[in-house]
């Protein structure tokens, strides 16, 4: 299911930083939202000294967020090999790729944020038909606002490309799609031909994401649903993930993470879920487990999903009922809270990083523990019980 964009309340303020001329460094304390603080140490190599490989997208936030001019990938070699304090998410020097990414409300953007602040450099796979309008909004500076990160500068990301993971090669597109008017003007798009091209632009990866879900029958019931809506919804939804992982697999680096995104609706039911997707859903969990054995065993690559709550995203309210969905999960989930796309971005990060060495084959819940209720306390039922309530 999708998401909605990390709100706004947990920008955070930065605390004076020291400049050179020569080169920056700094010393910041981030809020990152849950009542906890993070010691970022960054030095930064000079413009002249940066890249070649300019970014997709650089600017500064205008308007009423202050933010500092950082570029996240750019900081010098000293700065990538000094440990930081305590016990960091740290992804300095890694890759990401994460497919799926057309606005800057859903999981895809929320998970992209976190692995920047942690150092991560960004590329993006961005649906063919919606690639214009999200670069145009990039471009225009829409989604500055939400690109802001903890330490107060801009997620930057250094290229995006178009991308359509229903199709692995040329071969498999069809004329009318071939032909089609949203489809025109864009070039290798098709899974194997993006990992090709990501494989001549950068060399290699370490971080692969799939957020990536499509049931053109989902608010149908399963009982009504057409062959060719289920079909589609497993390709569209689950075996997408395989494909990605086909084709991205051999060119990321030993020890690196891939990482998908489930619904309870795989185990339990949901009503209203439907078009295929529930069982897309619990098709990408047994994927994940059957791919964490064989990419592990080939590519020293590891394999997880996160299954999250539900949030309020352009996608999710495609659905119909998103809104009934939160509120039942906020009355029923042991933390009686709405979810946050950071929260779930802020999981994906820890588990790309080193400090998940050991986790592969796993469904990650990031829901406030609904996955772990039995019945839902709101029903009038229980309206004589003694519940738990905040002191």
């Amino acid at each position: 299911m999708a998401t909605t964009a990390a709100p706004g309340s947990h920008m955070a303020a930065i605390k004076p930083c020291v400049s050179s001329s020569r080169r920056t460094y700094m010393s910041c304390t981030a809020n990152f939202g849950a009542n906890s603080e993070v010691a970022v140490s960054k030095g930064l190599r000079s413009s002249s000294n940066i890249s070649s490989r300019q970014p997709f997208f650089r600017s500064v936030q205008s308007g009423p967020v202050k933010s500092v001019k950082v570029i996240t990938r750019a900081m010098s070699a000293s700065a990538e090999n000094t440990p930081l304090p305590g016990l960091p998410v740290d992804l300095r020097g890694k890759r990401a790729f994460i497919a799926g990414v057309a606005d800057d409300n859903g999981y895809g953007w929320a998970i992209a944020k976190s692995l920047a602040a942690a150092g991560a450099e960004i590329l993006l796979g961005t649906w063919v038909p919606a690639l214009n309008i999200f670069e145009s909004s990039l471009r225009r500076g829409k989604f500055d606002e939400s690109r802001v990160l903890p330490d107060g500068s801009l997620m930057e990301i250094t290229k995006v490309y178009p991308l359509d993971a229903v199709f692995d090669n040329p071969d498999d597109v069809p004329e009318d799609i071939k032909s089609n008017k949203r489809y025109m003007g864009s070039s290798k798009w098709t899974v194997k031909e993006v990992a090709e091209s990501v494989k001549e632009d950068f060399g290699s990866i370490d971080i692969l994401v799939h957020s990536l879900a499509n049931g053109p029958e989902v608010v149908k019931p399963l009982l009504e649903t057409s062959r060719y809506g289920y079909l589609a919804a497993i390709s569209a939804s689950s075996y997408s993930f395989i494909s990605l992982l086909q084709h991205f697999a051999p060119i990321m680096n030993p020890g690196g993470a891939s990482i998908s995104l489930t619904y309870i609706a795989s185990e339990r039911i949901i009503p209203g879920y439907g078009g295929g997707m529930s069982s897309a859903k619990a098709a990408l969990e047994s994927d994940t487990r059957v791919l964490a054995f064989e990419a592990g065993r080939k590519h020293r690559v590891r394999v997880n999903t996160i299954s999250a709550g539900p949030l309020r995203s352009r996608a999710a309210k495609a659905i119909g009922f998103i809104d009934m969905m939160i509120d039942y999960s906020s009355a029923n989930a042991p933390l009686p809270k709405e979810l946050s796309a950071e929260e779930v971005g802020n999981v994906a990060a820890f588990l790309a990083s080193p400090l998940a060495s050991a986790i592969t084959g796993s469904v990650v819940y990031v829901d406030n523990g609904l996955n772990a209720m039995g019945v839902g306390v709101d029903s009038p039922i229980f309206e004589n019980l003694e519940l738990p309530k905040e002191a």
